[in-house]
């Protein structure tokens, strides 16, 4: 095989967070998971209780909360209020495609919890607009989602000087293992730009760094004005107000299959209603309709994996699965092109199933793409290569002739 997995989960080689393997094949995301068993999270809890307690105010919010309204921002919250004893100030950057139930979600945490609740909505023209720029600039519609989700509760805290933020999980170390249990990772704008949002900025997505990209013809009318929802604080009013963000996995136990049981019963808190295409789970990402269909696709004409490949890896870590059920997971979903999710985005941008193709083909990674009689190949973690769909156009990488 072209492309290395690991030997315990269904992770591949090349893919979106960073991954190592050891002597035995197992990655990064693997050992560093294992570390769960021999934490005494007893002693992490006492830690974190004590940290809030350095924070908590006479008369202003003890904590940020970035929320979606999702399972792990109920969860968030739940311990905020009831394990801390904190007065929380809930923040929600809106991208404008929540799903029904996401909305719900949303919409019933200030009641469930009595919390003051902030949500950002930038407008309408400008996030379709932004979809169409990501979509171009980077494969990815969803950027303005990464930006404003590491933003607008950076802005906020800011603004009205709470200096705790409190995260979830980290992604790129929960998914990948780029940091220990043990270093305790926070919050970084390093971290925010270099990962989350893949070395851009919004100046990239105004007309003028549209130009400066060597991009003149993608130019929608943006301005600094109307991405001011996603200018991150500068350090000098970061230092002012104190801003610090941890990650409340670093100090309980970080289970999403519980956390969302807990929820639902307590809170009524409601998963998606029909099925996704290209995951199993119904419990994640309610807080954009496009997030596990069409963004997750352009995952897969990346990197040649998707959401069957990261949920397997969460719960075949977490035990609930076998590597090889793990397997059939990937199988089954990650290759699915959503003919509902697409079919809708594709009306909500104003853009042709034609264009979307040939522009998608331009992200491919040769590491795990191929070209056999004009189809794209690769080969698969069951052993067996297979193509996946017609050339419509060959990333410039791929230009120089190296095409079999």
């Amino acid at each position: 095989m072209a492309v290395k997995y690991c030997s315990r989960c269904v992770y591949p080689a090349v893919a979106a967070t960073p991954l190592t393997f050891d002597e035995n094949g197992v990655c990064s995301g693997c050992r560093v998971a294992g570390q769960k068993d021999n934490i005494d999270w007893e002693a992490r809890k006492k830690m974190l209780l004590e940290l809030a307690g350095e924070y908590r105010s006479k008369t202003n919010y003890d904590i940020i909360i970035p929320v979606s309204g999702g399972k792990d921002s109920y969860w968030q919250t739940h311990v905020a209020i009831h394990e801390l004893g904190l007065k929380p100030l809930l923040v929600t950057y809106h991208g404008n495609n929540f799903l029904p139930e996401g909305e719900e979600n949303l919409l019933r945490m200030r009641h469930v919890f009595d919390c003051d609740h902030i949500i950002v909505s930038p407008g309408i023209d400008t996030l379709i607009k932004m979809n169409r720029l990501g979509f171009k600039v980077q494969g990815d519609m969803n950027w303005h989602n990464h930006c404003g989700i590491f933003t607008a509760p950076i802005q906020v805290a800011v603004r009205y000087k709470v200096p705790l933020m409190m995260w979830g999980e980290h992604g790129f170390m929960d998914l990948g293992g780029m940091y220990s249990y043990n270093d305790f990772v926070e919050f970084t704008a390093k971290y925010r730009l270099e990962h989350s949002l893949r070395g851009y900025d919004w100046p990239d997505f105004t007309d003028e760094g549209l130009e400066k990209l060597g991009h003149p013809e993608w130019k929608e009318g943006l301005s600094a004005k109307d991405l001011l929802w996603a200018q991150y604080p500068s350090d000098e009013e970061l230092d002012d107000a104190g801003i610090r963000g941890i990650y409340l996995s670093n100090f309980w136990p970080w289970d999403a299959n519980e956390h969302v049981k807990l929820v639902m019963e307590k809170y009524d808190w409601k998963p998606a209603r029909q099925p996704f295409e290209r995951t199993y789970r119904t419990m994640s990402n309610l807080d954009d309709m496009h997030e596990n269909g069409i963004h997750d696709y352009l995952k897969f004409i990346k990197l040649g994996y998707g959401r069957g490949t990261d949920h397997s890896c969460k719960d075949i870590r977490a035990g609930r699965m076998t590597r090889d059920q793990g397997i059939g997971m990937v199988k089954k979903y990650d290759a699915v092109k959503s003919r509902r999710d697409l079919d809708r985005w594709l009306k909500y941008v104003d853009i042709s199933e034609s264009e979307f193709d040939a522009t998608c083909d331009t992200f491919r990674d040769p590491r795990v793409w191929r070209v056999e009689n004009g189809q794209w190949v690769k080969d698969n973690i069951w052993g067996e290569p297979a193509a996946y769909g017609p050339v419509h156009a060959l990333p410039a990488s791929m230009k120089s002739g190296a095409v079999a």
